[in-house]
């Protein structure tokens, strides 16, 4: 997902995006929806949260070591 949209979907939620990376704005969201904030964290390609909307990304971030 590209970094507009997570912008976008953060703004809906009232999170205001102003110059957080999409690691952290992902994180804000799961927060503000009540979720773990750990996009990113799959280190061994192993998650739990089957129904997470960031999961694909997540995954990838990950493997690529991109956690700022």
């Amino acid at each position: 997902m590209q970094i507009e949209e997570v912008r976008s979907i953060a703004k809906s939620q009232g999170i205001h995006p102003g110059n957080l990376s999409k690691t952290e704005l992902i994180k804000s969201i799961q927060t503000q929806e009540g979720n773990f904030d750990c996009f990113a964290s799959a280190y061994a390609g192993e998650c739990d949260q089957v129904g997470c909307s960031w999961r694909e990304d997540c995954f990838e971030t990950a493997q690529q070591g991109e956690l700022s």
